[in-house]
């Protein structure tokens, strides 16, 4: 059963990557410029997919402590990442909006740290788990704002 669960929490972020991937690049954005260091286009989908299965499993060790701590806290910051993260789609791929795409990430940013910081109360490992995550788009801020003001 707690495998079961764990493979619910990984579905629910597949899940949230499947409704951004909706917003998915196109056309627009082979056209846009943009700076030299640009990851290839193959490097976001191994990423991501390792990105969202270590939140899965970063959520399921915070849930797993639900007993014995108060971890609803930890999961609405969770949830409120996760739809960020899915808004940060839409904007940017989806309306071709870097400026807002960007506007976004900030906030969207602050909910990982937040969750972060959040998952290593309930859960050390949970909290680490986040790093790479934050640490990605982190960058993918960074990314967002040169975009910005290359395209503008």
């Amino acid at each position: 059963m707690r495998y079961l669960a764990l493979a619910g929490w990984i579905v629910l972020c597949y899940a949230a990557a499947a409704i951004g991937g909706l917003a998915a690049p196109d056309k627009w954005y082979t056209q846009i410029r943009k700076p030299s260091w640009n990851p290839p286009n193959w490097v976001f989908a191994p990423v991501w997919t390792l990105l969202f299965t270590m939140m899965g499993v970063a959520a399921w060790l915070v849930w797993e402590e639900r007993a014995t701590t108060d971890v609803k806290t930890a999961l609405l910051l969770f949830g409120l990442q996760l739809v960020l993260n899915v808004a940060w789609s839409w904007i940017f791929f989806g309306m071709h909006r870097i400026d807002l795409a960007f506007l976004e990430v900030v906030p969207f940013w602050g909910a990982i740290l937040a969750t972060t910081l959040a998952f290593h109360q309930v859960r050390p490992l949970a909290g680490w788990l986040f790093v790479p995550y934050l640490a990605w788009v982190g960058f993918a801020g960074f990314l967002t704002f040169v975009l910005w003001r290359l395209n503008r």
